[in-house]
């Protein structure tokens, strides 16, 4: 597909079928997310796939059977693949205090950073996953790890220094037609470029 109509297509995917994702077809689609741009090459980013039963205990921890009654989006639940995304600050100090980057003194330690640069990296290669998987005509769906956090981490033997950023879904839509019930963001206005662009000066 040709880049620009990838992006102009994209959308997330809430509703899912159960058909499964071959191992072989993530692992292309996550070498094409580590191409993204990393600061000195670092690469700090992770993921933690999850499938099978795996993927089931992601869901009991963060959606407990007793609350899945009035959750919104239950065909979310039918995606094959939970990709949990993580950034490494301590690989971006340690990067930074190589011969060739001490100058920067960005390898003292994660205060010396302007911009969290670990999770910028981690940020930009998540986006890419999701433009690669709409490329091969998978759906995909980032969205925010915001009940169970700390159960998920224990239960996976997540380290406690890296930064999780949040999760991805990836499968099959559910529908050629994809997501018939949309976010409730999604009727706001996108902004253009005259809103972004400020030119010579703010």
């Amino acid at each position: 597909m040709e880049l620009r109509r990838v992006i102009e297509t994209r959308r997330m995917t809430r509703d899912f079928s159960d058909s499964p994702v071959d191992d072989a077809l993530i692992a292309d689609l996550v070498d094409l997310a580590a191409r993204a741009p990393s600061a000195g090459k670092t690469q700090g980013w992770s993921l933690l796939v999850l499938t099978g039963a795996a993927r089931d205990a992601y869901w009991d921890l963060s959606l407990p059977l007793e609350r899945r009654g009035t959750f919104a989006w239950p065909g979310l639940l039918r995606a094959p693949v939970v990709a949990l995304s993580f950034a490494d600050p301590d690989a971006y100090v340690a990067r930074y205090a190589e011969p060739d980057k001490a100058h920067t003194g960005l390898g003292g330690g994660v205060d010396k950073w302007g911009a969290p640069y670990w999770t910028i990296d981690a940020s930009m290669a998540t986006m890419t996953l999701l433009l690669a998987a709409h490329d091969a005509g998978l759906g995909a769906l980032f969205f925010a790890v915001f009940n169970g956090a700390d159960e998920i981490r224990r239960h996976f033997g997540v380290p406690d220094s890296l930064q999780l950023l949040g999760a991805v879904a990836l499968g099959h839509p559910a529908s050629a037609t994809r997501d018939e019930r949309r976010g409730v963001s999604a009727a706001r206005p996108r902004r253009r470029a005259n809103d972004i662009i400020h030119p010579n000066r703010w």
